[in-house]
């Protein structure tokens, strides 16, 4: 929790907009932050859109911390302990979370984005259905901590309303006005969220989530690949694996034979075609493992001694095979490994099937996936396919992924702060917070409580 102080001096009168607002996607891995302001009609721009990882990161070798954006500056990501301030999508420890927004925007030498708190507004995103006790702390860092002029406090979904759609029939949007009906598939690192929009509001009661983002992709890549190569402390390299080489399959069973290894009485043989070779980092010679076409004639052995590589040079190689498919089918089918939970087609029809009978059309022609892990080869194609194969014929389905989708929840916030009317009827200010205290900005924030 926050430690106890009193407000930053000479606050801003009620009603005041600040001329930037920092809008802060606050992921559990990455935090995807940027200014805007209301002062010009520039349309928002995806390259003033940084990317900054939200972890304080110990190395065992060069015994540096790491904090924030300088975690990109780290030479050896082997064997690193990781402090993550986001827990299943809600900020829990603040501490580290104050540590790294000092370092990525209040450093004074080379801050990401730089800002001055009492000069701006913020738009900070939160999980659905967050505790609290956990949004109580969230509103006391921003004005008692950090001191912002201005602050709305809203679940990341909501924002994606105010992003440019990606589907081409749909007519472009004022700047400030939300599309009117959009179903939000969130596949993050700590989970997956499913959230139907209308007009930016969200209906609570058909918000659904999947307990598998991607996090648990890479722990269960790094239990299969242990089996013959440990790599248990190996977060870095192991999600670098996943990136590369991961696909999601349109059929899993065809493809899970193609990769059959036959006994000794089975005349089958492996698809070399769906096998590639992972050559993994060494941080001296090999900075980044990279992937490259399986050649069943080449000896791993030799490879690791030296032989037959250029210039002599050792490399390690994994041979990796059907975890390319299996990991990112728990998305799809979570009873893999024993969660109780629909895969993802049927946590969407479970969402919609909360809604009115009359809204679903109109969300099933209207689904938006977006998070990083969405960017995963055939991930659209699969769940367009699965949920056509559980809706009637003559039902449209549509789904469209956005065209940065780690970066268009920060995208929609911006097109939101472009809007000044908006913003002064969202923003809570200091004076406000000061006067009426942080339950009465929670009630703001949810809609509950008029200004």
């Amino acid at each position: 929790m926050a430690r106890q102080k009193s407000l930053p001096s000479a606050p801003e009168a009620s009603g005041h907009l600040a001329d930037k607002t920092l809008i802060i996607d606050n992921g559990a891995h990455t935090l995807k932050a940027g200014l805007a302001t209301h002062l010009d009609d520039t349309p928002p721009n995806l390259d003033s859109c940084h990317i900054i990882p939200n972890v304080i990161a110990r190395s065992q070798r060069d015994k540096r911390t790491y904090i924030g954006p300088e975690y990109s500056d780290c030479l050896d990501f082997g064997e690193l302990a990781y402090r993550r301030p986001v827990e299943k999508g809600f900020i829990v420890h603040w501490e580290a979370e104050k540590a790294v927004w000092e370092r990525s925007f209040l450093h004074k030498d080379d801050a990401v984005v730089k800002c001055d708190p009492e000069e701006t507004s913020l738009i900070l995103t939160e999980a659905p259905n967050a505790p609290v006790a956990l949004q109580r702390n969230a509103d006391e860092m921003v004005f008692e901590e950090f001191g912002f002029a201005g602050y709305y406090r809203t679940i990341a979904p909501t924002l994606n309303a105010y992003a440019p759609s990606p589907f081409p029939s749909t007519a472009t949007s004022v700047s400030g006005v939300p599309l009117e009906c959009l179903l939000i598939i969130d596949v993050g690192h700590s989970h997956t969220t499913v959230t139907p929009l209308h007009h930016g509001r969200p209906f609570q009661h058909a918000i659904k989530r999947l307990e598998i983002g991607g996090k648990t992709l890479t722990n269960q890549m790094k239990l299969l690949i242990s089996r013959t190569f440990d790599v248990h402390r190996e977060d870095h390299i192991v999600s670098e694996i996943k990136e590369d080489v991961c696909f999601v399959s349109q059929d899993f069973n065809a493809d899970l034979e193609r990769v059959w290894r036959g006994g000794r009485y089975d005349p089958r043989a492996v698809d070399a075609s769906l096998l590639v070779d992972y050559v993994l980092p060494d941080y001296e010679t090999i900075k980044r493992g990279y992937a490259r076409p399986h050649d069943p004639a080449v000896k791993l052995r030799d490879i690791m001694l030296g032989i037959g590589t250029e210039g002599g040079r050792r490399e390690h190689v994994l041979t990796i095979a059907n975890e390319r498919f299996v990991v990112p089918e728990l998305l799809f089918s979570p009873a893999d490994i024993g969660m109780r939970q629909a895969g993802l087609a049927g946590m969407v029809l479970q969402s919609i099937d909360a809604l009115p009978a009359g809204f679903r059309q109109a969300y099933l022609a209207n689904i938006l996936v977006v998070g990083g892990t969405s960017k995963l080869p055939g991930f659209v194609q699969r769940l367009e396919s699965e949920l056509r194969s559980l809706v009637d014929v003559d039902e449209v389905v549509r789904v469209a992924r956005a065209e940065e989708p780690a970066k268009n929840v920060w995208l929609g916030g911006a097109g939101m702060a472009k809007s000044a009317d908006l913003m002064r009827s969202l923003i809570v200010t200091r004076q406000e917070y000061a006067e009426h205290g942080d339950g009465w900005a929670r009630r703001v924030f949810a809609g509950k409580a008029r200004r």
